[in-house]
């Protein structure tokens, strides 16, 4: 799974730090670290890419 899409999800409150941490396979202190990277910005194009539907 896209790093960004998960640490998108924790930044909208869908899911807990500790929730990140297992999916990223990190402990919370490293994920505090990579959301407070200022390198480590979410492109909006990441996070609403189109799929086509039925296809």
């Amino acid at each position: 799974m896209d790093k960004r899409k998960v640490i998108t999800a924790y930044r909208r409150g869908f899911i807990t730090i500790h929730e990140c941490a297992q999916i990223l396979g990190l402990d919370s202190v490293q994920v505090y670290r990579l959301i407070n990277d200022p390198q480590f910005r979410i492109e909006p194009s990441v996070l609403f890419k189109q799929h086509p539907v039925g296809g």
